[in-house]
């Protein structure tokens, strides 16, 4: 439906598979602070680069790992 597409462009979803399958999706207006907040905060304590990885904590769907597993996550749109 229109209004779930426009829902997705105004608060974009972050997403974990582990070997393929999805095991956590959010929103990121679920945050408590913003992506710009918290690269801003991270940024007085840490050089960033590109392709760093930021973990913030995690929605429903938290596992454990194995070794071997695969792990994908993105941002519909922007990365993956």
């Amino acid at each position: 439906s229109s209004s779930s597409s426009s829902s997705s462009s105004s608060s974009p979803s972050i997403w974990l598979s582990v070997n393929g399958q999805e095991r956590q999706r959010g929103r990121l207006t679920q945050m408590i602070w913003s992506v710009p907040e918290i690269i801003a905060a991270l940024s007085q304590q840490f050089h960033l680069q590109q392709g760093d990885l930021i973990f913030t904590g995690t929605p429903a769907g938290v596992g454990p790992l194995e070794r071997g597993d695969v792990v994908r996550g993105g941002v519909p749109g922007l990365a993956e």
